[in-house]
């Protein structure tokens, strides 16, 4: 795995199983959203550098992946908490070094 999900602040009574549920269907529609795990990192990294970085400063590609980033990301964050009711969890994604 070049990266990790993690399910965090989950409500305190969510089983381990839901949990890892909940990261797998994450994980799965940002893969899917995204074309795999390497257009995961490579968005994801755009992302991250938009955030720091101002749109001027930044390639178009590197802008459109930050686009994309978003996108799926909201989409992969509704499915995953979808089975876990009102929650204010979210997922963190960290890339492996």
């Amino acid at each position: 795995m070049m990266y990790t999900i993690t399910l965090q602040d989950p409500p305190s009574d969510t089983p381990e199983r839901a949990r890892s549920d909940a990261e797998h269907r994450f994980q799965r529609t940002l893969e899917r959203a995204l074309g795999g795990p390497e257009n995961v990192i490579a968005a994801y990294r755009a992302w991250q550098t938009a955030e720091e970085t101002s749109e001027a400063e930044m390639s178009d590609e590197d802008m459109a992946m930050a686009k994309k980033w978003f996108a799926a990301a909201s989409r992969a964050r509704n499915d995953g908490l979808r089975d876990l009711g009102e929650t204010e969890a979210w997922f963190e994604v960290r890339l492996a070094k």
